[in-house]
Protein backbone atom coordinates (compact mmCIF):
# COMPACT_ATOMS: atom_id res chain seq x y z
CA UNK A 1 0.00 0.00 0.00
CA UNK A 2 1.52 3.35 -0.94
CA UNK A 3 1.05 6.55 -0.20
CA UNK A 4 0.99 9.92 -1.95
CA UNK A 5 1.53 13.63 0.17
CA UNK A 6 -0.57 16.63 -0.12
CA UNK A 7 1.81 19.53 1.03
CA UNK A 8 0.82 22.30 2.91
CA UNK A 9 1.87 25.90 1.78
CA UNK A 10 1.97 29.16 3.81
CA UNK A 11 2.49 33.05 3.22
CA UNK A 12 5.47 33.02 3.74
CA UNK A 13 6.59 30.38 1.84
CA UNK A 14 5.08 31.66 -0.91
CA UNK A 15 6.36 35.43 -0.33
CA UNK A 16 9.96 33.34 -0.84
CA UNK A 17 9.30 31.90 -4.68
CA UNK A 18 6.70 33.87 -5.65
CA UNK A 19 5.76 37.74 -6.36
CA UNK A 20 4.06 40.62 -7.98
CA UNK A 21 5.90 40.22 -11.33
CA UNK A 22 5.41 36.37 -11.66
CA UNK A 23 1.70 37.21 -10.84
CA UNK A 24 1.37 39.28 -13.69
CA UNK A 25 2.84 37.04 -16.18
CA UNK A 26 0.20 34.29 -14.58
CA UNK A 27 -2.49 36.17 -14.82
CA UNK A 28 -2.04 37.40 -17.95
CA UNK A 29 -1.88 33.62 -19.47
CA UNK A 30 -5.01 32.80 -17.52
CA UNK A 31 -6.95 35.84 -19.30
CA UNK A 32 -5.24 34.91 -22.80
CA UNK A 33 -6.41 30.92 -21.46
CA UNK A 34 -10.02 32.57 -20.84
CA UNK A 35 -10.45 33.77 -24.12
CA UNK A 36 -9.44 30.50 -26.21
CA UNK A 37 -11.91 28.68 -24.26
CA UNK A 38 -9.36 26.72 -22.52
CA UNK A 39 -10.51 26.80 -18.99
CA UNK A 40 -13.59 25.30 -17.05
CA UNK A 41 -14.77 28.27 -14.48
CA UNK A 42 -18.37 27.91 -13.26
CA UNK A 43 -19.06 30.77 -11.52
CA UNK A 44 -18.48 31.69 -7.77
CA UNK A 45 -21.31 30.55 -5.32
CA UNK A 46 -21.55 32.94 -2.49
CA UNK A 47 -22.88 31.78 1.50
CA UNK A 48 -23.79 34.61 3.14
CA UNK A 49 -23.74 35.28 6.87
CA UNK A 50 -24.75 37.65 9.26
CA UNK A 51 -21.29 39.14 9.39
CA UNK A 52 -19.99 38.15 5.95
CA UNK A 53 -19.78 35.85 3.02
CA UNK A 54 -17.97 32.90 2.20
CA UNK A 55 -16.92 32.30 -1.75
CA UNK A 56 -15.90 29.17 -2.97
CA UNK A 57 -14.56 29.31 -6.66
CA UNK A 58 -13.39 26.46 -8.96
CA UNK A 59 -11.34 26.46 -12.18
CA UNK A 60 -9.58 23.26 -14.09
CA UNK A 61 -6.83 24.40 -16.67
CA UNK A 62 -6.22 21.89 -18.84
CA UNK A 63 -3.25 22.93 -20.79
CA UNK A 64 -2.04 23.26 -17.28
CA UNK A 65 -2.72 19.76 -16.08
CA UNK A 66 -4.59 22.09 -12.80
CA UNK A 67 -7.66 22.62 -11.07
CA UNK A 68 -8.60 23.77 -7.51
CA UNK A 69 -10.94 25.64 -5.54
CA UNK A 70 -10.00 28.73 -3.44
CA UNK A 71 -12.31 29.07 -0.83
CA UNK A 72 -12.37 33.12 0.42
CA UNK A 73 -14.35 34.47 3.31
CA UNK A 74 -14.88 38.75 3.47
CA UNK A 75 -16.00 39.92 6.88
CA UNK A 76 -15.53 43.87 6.94
CA UNK A 77 -16.52 44.12 10.74
CA UNK A 78 -13.42 41.64 11.94
CA UNK A 79 -10.93 42.96 14.21
CA UNK A 80 -7.60 41.19 15.18
CA UNK A 81 -7.97 38.91 12.56
CA UNK A 82 -8.34 39.96 8.57
CA UNK A 83 -11.45 40.93 6.98
CA UNK A 84 -10.40 38.74 3.86
CA UNK A 85 -8.75 34.98 4.37
CA UNK A 86 -8.39 32.30 2.09
CA UNK A 87 -7.43 28.96 1.08
CA UNK A 88 -6.69 26.86 -2.25
CA UNK A 89 -6.43 23.36 -2.89
CA UNK A 90 -4.72 22.26 -5.79
CA UNK A 91 -6.09 18.93 -7.38
CA UNK A 92 -4.45 16.15 -10.26
CA UNK A 93 -7.80 15.92 -12.76
CA UNK A 94 -5.98 12.51 -13.65
CA UNK A 95 -6.84 10.74 -10.57
CA UNK A 96 -8.77 13.77 -8.16
CA UNK A 97 -5.53 13.49 -5.72
CA UNK A 98 -4.97 16.99 -3.57
CA UNK A 99 -1.92 18.28 -4.50
CA UNK A 100 -1.54 21.34 -2.20
CA UNK A 101 -3.56 22.89 0.18
CA UNK A 102 -2.45 26.37 0.56
CA UNK A 103 -2.53 30.05 2.14
CA UNK A 104 -4.02 32.05 -0.27
CA UNK A 105 -4.66 35.29 1.35
CA UNK A 106 -1.55 36.65 0.04
CA UNK A 107 -1.86 34.60 -3.15
CA UNK A 108 -5.03 36.63 -3.48
CA UNK A 109 -4.00 40.02 -3.20
CA UNK A 110 -0.96 39.65 -5.69
CA UNK A 111 -3.41 37.83 -8.23
CA UNK A 112 -6.34 41.03 -7.65
CA UNK A 113 -3.51 43.63 -8.17
CA UNK A 114 -2.17 41.39 -11.28
CA UNK A 115 -5.21 41.74 -13.06
CA UNK A 116 -5.37 45.72 -12.27
CA UNK A 117 -2.21 45.41 -13.90
CA UNK A 118 -2.43 43.67 -16.85
CA UNK A 119 -5.57 45.47 -17.85
CA UNK A 120 -3.45 48.48 -17.30
CA UNK A 121 -1.28 47.43 -20.02
CA UNK A 122 -3.97 46.35 -22.28
CA UNK A 123 -6.11 49.86 -21.72
CA UNK A 124 -4.17 52.58 -20.20
CA UNK A 125 -1.99 54.82 -22.18
CA UNK A 126 1.25 53.51 -22.39
CA UNK A 127 2.70 57.04 -21.72
CA UNK A 128 0.28 57.23 -18.31
CA UNK A 129 2.12 59.28 -15.77
CA UNK A 130 0.41 59.54 -12.81
CA UNK A 131 -1.55 56.59 -10.84
CA UNK A 132 -4.47 57.74 -8.49
CA UNK A 133 -5.77 55.45 -5.57
CA UNK A 134 -8.98 55.95 -3.65
CA UNK A 135 -8.88 53.55 -0.83
CA UNK A 136 -5.46 52.72 0.58
CA UNK A 137 -5.83 49.51 2.40
CA UNK A 138 -3.68 46.40 1.58
CA UNK A 139 -4.91 45.87 -2.05
CA UNK A 140 -4.06 49.40 -3.70
CA UNK A 141 -0.51 48.21 -2.49
CA UNK A 142 -0.77 45.23 -4.83
CA UNK A 143 -2.40 46.98 -7.21
CA UNK A 144 0.17 50.23 -7.15
CA UNK A 145 2.97 47.58 -7.39
CA UNK A 146 1.62 46.09 -10.56
CA UNK A 147 1.15 49.12 -12.50
CA UNK A 148 4.99 49.64 -11.96
CA UNK A 149 5.32 46.47 -13.29
CA UNK A 150 3.26 47.31 -16.63
CA UNK A 151 3.66 51.22 -16.90
CA UNK A 152 7.34 52.23 -16.34
CA UNK A 153 6.02 55.33 -17.47
CA UNK A 154 3.91 56.37 -14.35
CA UNK A 155 6.55 58.17 -12.01
CA UNK A 156 3.94 59.68 -9.36
CA UNK A 157 1.16 58.34 -7.38
CA UNK A 158 -1.73 60.92 -5.68
CA UNK A 159 -3.81 58.31 -3.26
CA UNK A 160 -6.74 59.62 -1.08
CA UNK A 161 -8.54 57.72 2.04
CA UNK A 162 -11.05 58.42 4.31
CA UNK A 163 -7.91 58.36 6.98
CA UNK A 164 -5.74 60.85 5.92
CA UNK A 165 -2.85 58.90 8.00
CA UNK A 166 -3.36 55.84 5.89
CA UNK A 167 -3.11 57.71 2.62
CA UNK A 168 -0.08 58.85 3.67
CA UNK A 169 1.56 55.85 4.89
CA UNK A 170 0.68 54.65 1.60
CA UNK A 171 2.38 57.22 0.14
CA UNK A 172 5.49 56.62 1.77
CA UNK A 173 5.23 53.20 0.77
CA UNK A 174 5.04 54.34 -2.43
CA UNK A 175 8.05 56.29 -2.32
CA UNK A 176 10.29 53.91 -0.33
CA UNK A 177 9.50 50.69 -2.47
CA UNK A 178 8.10 51.85 -5.73
CA UNK A 179 11.07 54.80 -6.25
CA UNK A 180 7.71 56.93 -7.09
CA UNK A 181 7.15 60.76 -5.72
CA UNK A 182 3.66 60.38 -3.74
CA UNK A 183 1.19 62.47 -2.00
CA UNK A 184 -2.19 62.36 -0.25
CA UNK A 185 -4.74 63.98 -2.44
CA UNK A 186 -7.48 65.88 -0.32
CA UNK A 187 -10.46 64.62 -1.82
CA UNK A 188 -11.71 61.86 -4.62
CA UNK A 189 -12.16 64.62 -6.90
CA UNK A 190 -8.49 65.62 -6.54
CA UNK A 191 -7.00 62.31 -7.19
CA UNK A 192 -9.78 61.86 -9.73
CA UNK A 193 -8.81 64.67 -11.72
CA UNK A 194 -5.39 64.56 -11.34
CA UNK A 195 -4.75 61.38 -12.44
CA UNK A 196 -3.98 58.72 -15.91
CA UNK A 197 -4.66 55.85 -14.12
CA UNK A 198 -7.51 55.65 -11.62
CA UNK A 199 -7.45 52.61 -8.70
CA UNK A 200 -10.36 52.30 -7.09
CA UNK A 201 -10.76 50.16 -3.95
CA UNK A 202 -12.99 50.94 -1.34
CA UNK A 203 -16.25 49.10 -0.09
CA UNK A 204 -18.42 51.83 -0.91
CA UNK A 205 -22.25 51.26 -1.79
CA UNK A 206 -22.69 54.70 -3.74
CA UNK A 207 -20.80 55.93 -6.37
CA UNK A 208 -18.08 58.05 -5.05
CA UNK A 209 -16.02 58.70 -8.50
CA UNK A 210 -17.83 61.28 -10.64
CA UNK A 211 -18.24 61.25 -14.28
CA UNK A 212 -17.27 65.37 -14.36
CA UNK A 213 -13.91 64.58 -12.36
CA UNK A 214 -12.59 61.82 -14.81
CA UNK A 215 -10.75 63.58 -17.92
CA UNK A 216 -10.82 62.18 -21.36
CA UNK A 217 -7.51 59.22 -21.57
CA UNK A 218 -7.80 58.13 -18.14
CA UNK A 219 -7.99 54.17 -17.85
CA UNK A 220 -9.95 53.25 -14.43
CA UNK A 221 -9.45 49.98 -12.35
CA UNK A 222 -12.83 49.55 -10.53
CA UNK A 223 -11.58 46.94 -7.56
CA UNK A 224 -13.92 47.52 -5.08
CA UNK A 225 -17.30 46.43 -6.24
CA UNK A 226 -17.23 42.58 -5.44
CA UNK A 227 -21.14 42.04 -4.12
CA UNK A 228 -24.51 42.69 -5.51
CA UNK A 229 -25.21 46.37 -4.53
CA UNK A 230 -21.56 47.56 -4.62
CA UNK A 231 -20.74 50.55 -6.43
CA UNK A 232 -18.15 53.02 -6.87
CA UNK A 233 -18.80 55.00 -10.17
CA UNK A 234 -21.01 57.07 -11.20
CA UNK A 235 -22.82 55.12 -13.95
CA UNK A 236 -22.68 58.55 -16.38
CA UNK A 237 -19.15 56.96 -16.79
CA UNK A 238 -19.79 53.18 -17.38
CA UNK A 239 -22.14 54.88 -20.46
CA UNK A 240 -19.48 56.76 -21.88
CA UNK A 241 -16.21 54.70 -21.05
CA UNK A 242 -15.01 51.00 -22.79
CA UNK A 243 -15.88 49.08 -20.45
CA UNK A 244 -14.06 45.52 -19.92
CA UNK A 245 -15.37 43.00 -17.80
CA UNK A 246 -13.59 40.04 -16.03
CA UNK A 247 -16.50 37.29 -16.42
CA UNK A 248 -20.43 38.54 -17.31
CA UNK A 249 -22.02 36.28 -15.23
CA UNK A 250 -19.95 37.49 -12.30
CA UNK A 251 -19.68 41.22 -13.21
CA UNK A 252 -23.47 41.82 -13.71
CA UNK A 253 -24.02 40.13 -10.48
CA UNK A 254 -21.69 41.64 -8.12
CA UNK A 255 -18.98 43.53 -10.20
CA UNK A 256 -19.11 47.99 -10.70
CA UNK A 257 -21.93 47.23 -13.30
CA UNK A 258 -24.23 45.54 -11.45
CA UNK A 259 -26.14 48.55 -9.50
CA UNK A 260 -25.72 50.25 -12.94
CA UNK A 261 -27.64 47.10 -14.52
CA UNK A 262 -29.86 46.61 -11.89
CA UNK A 263 -31.45 50.28 -12.60
CA UNK A 264 -31.55 49.97 -15.71
CA UNK A 265 -29.00 52.71 -17.03
CA UNK A 266 -26.52 50.46 -19.02
CA UNK A 267 -27.50 47.02 -20.45
CA UNK A 268 -24.78 44.05 -21.76
CA UNK A 269 -24.71 46.77 -25.37
CA UNK A 270 -22.31 49.00 -22.97
CA UNK A 271 -19.90 46.66 -21.96
CA UNK A 272 -16.92 46.17 -24.63
CA UNK A 273 -15.87 42.51 -24.03
CA UNK A 274 -14.38 40.84 -21.63
CA UNK A 275 -10.49 40.77 -20.40
CA UNK A 276 -9.97 37.44 -22.24
CA UNK A 277 -10.86 38.62 -25.39
CA UNK A 278 -8.99 41.90 -25.09
CA UNK A 279 -5.65 39.92 -24.76
CA UNK A 280 -5.95 37.16 -27.32
CA UNK A 281 -6.59 40.26 -29.83
CA UNK A 282 -10.21 38.88 -30.21
CA UNK A 283 -11.73 42.96 -29.55
CA UNK A 284 -9.48 45.67 -29.44
CA UNK A 285 -8.33 47.22 -26.11
CA UNK A 286 -7.52 50.91 -26.22
CA UNK A 287 -7.86 52.40 -29.74
CA UNK A 288 -7.48 56.20 -29.24
CA UNK A 289 -5.48 58.43 -26.59
CA UNK A 290 -8.96 60.29 -25.51
CA UNK A 291 -11.02 57.34 -24.72
CA UNK A 292 -11.47 56.45 -21.11
CA UNK A 293 -11.38 52.92 -20.29
CA UNK A 294 -12.95 50.80 -17.27
CA UNK A 295 -11.74 47.16 -15.72
CA UNK A 296 -14.54 45.72 -13.85
CA UNK A 297 -12.99 42.86 -12.14
CA UNK A 298 -14.73 40.74 -9.60
CA UNK A 299 -12.00 37.99 -9.41
CA UNK A 300 -11.91 34.76 -11.34
CA UNK A 301 -10.47 31.42 -9.90
CA UNK A 302 -8.12 30.83 -12.97
CA UNK A 303 -6.15 34.16 -11.77
CA UNK A 304 -5.70 31.67 -7.99
CA UNK A 305 -5.39 28.20 -10.14
CA UNK A 306 -2.74 29.53 -12.24
CA UNK A 307 -0.58 31.36 -9.38
CA UNK A 308 -1.17 28.68 -7.42
CA UNK A 309 0.14 26.28 -10.10
CA UNK A 310 3.51 27.81 -10.73
CA UNK A 311 3.73 28.39 -6.26
CA UNK A 312 3.23 24.37 -6.42
CA UNK A 313 5.92 23.83 -9.57
CA UNK A 314 8.15 25.74 -7.60
CA UNK A 315 7.97 24.28 -3.98
CA UNK A 316 7.71 20.61 -4.83
CA UNK A 317 10.57 20.87 -7.30
CA UNK A 318 12.70 21.73 -3.97
CA UNK A 319 12.70 18.53 -1.86
CA UNK A 320 14.01 20.85 1.12
CA UNK A 321 11.72 23.45 1.54
CA UNK A 322 9.29 23.41 4.13
CA UNK A 323 6.49 22.91 2.27
CA UNK A 324 7.37 19.68 0.26
CA UNK A 325 8.65 18.43 3.69
CA UNK A 326 5.24 19.45 5.66
CA UNK A 327 2.49 17.36 4.41
CA UNK A 328 -0.72 15.32 4.68
CA UNK A 329 -0.67 11.59 4.00
CA UNK A 330 -3.14 9.80 2.05
CA UNK A 331 -3.08 5.89 1.56
CA UNK A 332 -4.48 4.17 -1.40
Amino acid sequence: MGSRATILVTKHEIEAVFDVRDAVECVENAFRLYGEDQVQMPPKVYLTFEKGDLRSMPAYLPTLGIAGVKNVNVHPQNTGISTVMATITLVDPEDGFPLAVMDATYLTGLRTGAAGGVAAKHLARPDSEVAGFVGTGAQAHTQAAALAVVLPSVRRAVAFDMRREAAERFCDWCQQELGLEAEAGASVEEVTRECDVLTTTTPSRGAIVMDDWVRGGTHINAIGADAAGKQELDPAILKRAVVVIDNWAQASHSGEINVAMKEGLISRANIHGDIGEVVTGRKPGRERPDQVTVFDTTGLAIQDICCAAEVYRRISSDPGSEGARRSIAFLR
